[in-house]
């Protein structure tokens, strides 16, 4: 990729990478701005743009087909793009001209050697201009969900049998909106209220979870208060997670599947770094990522190590708490990694099976009367109660205890599924099981 490219251009380019090649989008990004000359205020541009079309794909290739007599299937994919981006831009960056993202579409088409196809690319947009922009919804709910959500129809299905109408729209309406950022302040460190002074630059506000910030987002990673380790970037269903462990001075806890380590570090701050944690990876990289954070927090009470979550092994001491985040479909997060939605839902297929078998691993290491937390940021049932009420069934030494009841809904019970209304958190679960002998 020419690092002369403009930014429309890179977008166009780096959308072609992602939906052939799949990959994370936020690696994607990084490594082309990384490698750009473009100044600030384009890359930003860039930045708006690729994500835009990622998060409204489904509804940009709606408008597309409503225009255009050639199929999605059948267009050229560069040329695809090009329309991606000229529709977002239209449709959703209120700051660009009509003109302006006619006029550069047009352009790029003939700059990346397709000038036969620009007049088609002046004619969809412009028909859609004429039709003042405006989006006729399917009536049938599940395909009108999918077009205004850009949601893939298997996921608005798998909601609606589920959730709540409510639940369902506060998943879907955060996946198009820019999320928050939230932080973990480092208690180690002193006092909230001292912390809070040193982050103003960033507009600090509380949320409802003591400890927990959002901030206006920024290069927190260059930050004075980042490099003193007086925070790490975590969201809140995150923090909770760890608060449902409820971890204490002197417990021994495993953190089975701990990378990027950020629950590893909560969980240590909690415990005022007087417990004595292990925490693991299958990644030796990885691993090494954790140790550096932890460094940076001042925590010494963390023991990272090369580990696989679902081989036993008897060096692992007998543990307290476990926390199990295990790796999952990532259905709650589509608002940070909108790539996700694309997938097939078959290639979700195998993972509960590989869940049980972590958890089913993570539960020889608890000591009786030790409780572990089961956790993933998905909301497909599959992955989550089901997979807990099977060991249940079948771990009759285990019995499901209830947690964070003094927070109220939607905690009460052995198990929570959280969404973007109840906190303003990505969508996560929850659940928390003890060994009774």
């Amino acid at each position: 990729m020419s690092n002369t490219d403009s930014a429309r251009i890179k977008a166009v380019k780096l959308l072609g990478k992602t939906f052939s090649k799949g990959g994370y989008s936020n690696i994607l990004l990084d490594k082309a701005l990384n490698e750009s000359d473009m100044d600030e205020q384009e890359k930003a541009f860039c930045s708006a743009l690729y994500y835009g079309v990622l998060e409204r794909k489904i509804t940009l290739d709606y408008i597309i087909s409503k225009y255009s007599k050639i199929k999605i299937s059948k267009m050229n994919p560069v040329i695809l793009n090009i329309l991606r981006t000229g529709i977002y831009q239209l449709e959703f960056m209120d700051n660009v001209p009509d003109s302006a993202a006619v006029n550069e579409s047009v352009e790029m088409a003939k700059k990346m050697r397709l000038a036969k196809l620009s007049g088609f690319v002046n004619a969809v947009m412009r028909s859609f201009i004429r039709d003042n922009k405006e989006i006729e919804y399917p009536d049938e709910k599940i395909l009108s969900l999918s077009v205004r959500y850009s949601a893939p129809e298997w996921l608005v299905r798998l909601l609606c049998e589920n959730y709540t109408d409510s639940q369902i729209k506060s998943l879907l309406e955060s996946s198009v909106e820019k999320p928050p950022v939230t932080i973990k302040i480092n208690n180690l460190k002193g006092a909230e209220e001292k912390i809070l002074s040193e982050l103003g630059e960033y507009e600090p506000k509380k949320t409802c979870l003591e400890g927990c910030l959002e901030i206006n987002s920024g290069n927190l990673t260059c930050s004075v208060g980042f490099k003193k380790g007086l925070f790490h970037v975590q969201d809140i269903a995150s923090q909770l997670c760890c608060r449902a462990l409820n971890p204490k001075q002197g417990d021994i806890i495993l953190d089975l599947c701990a990378a990027p380590g950020g629950k590893t570090f909560t969980i240590a701050e909690l415990s005022g770094d007087r417990a004595e944690i292990y925490a693991f990876d299958i990644h030796e990289h990885r691993v090494k990522l954790m140790r550096e954070g932890a460094q940076r927090l001042g925590i010494s009470s963390i023991n990272a190590a090369v580990g696989n979550a679902a081989v036993y092994n008897e060096k692992i001491p007998m543990a307290d708490k476990i926390l199990c985040d295990v790796p999952c479909s990532g259905l709650g997060v589509i608002r940070r990694k909108p790539e996700i939605k694309y997938k097939n839902y078959e290639e979700f297929e195998k993972l509960p099976e590989i869940q049980y078998n972590i958890l089913e691993n993570a539960a020889g290491y608890l000591k009786i009367g030790g409780e572990l937390i089961y956790s993933t940021c998905t909301v497909d049932p599959r992955e989550n109660g089901e997979v807990i009420d099977r060991f249940l069934r079948e771990h009759k030494n285990f019995e499901g205890i209830s947690f964070l009841e003094n927070i109220g809904k939607p905690f009460g019970g052995y198990k929570a599924t959280l969404f973007p209304e109840d906190f303003g958190c990505d969508g996560f679960f929850i659940s928390k099981i003890k060994r009774m002998e």
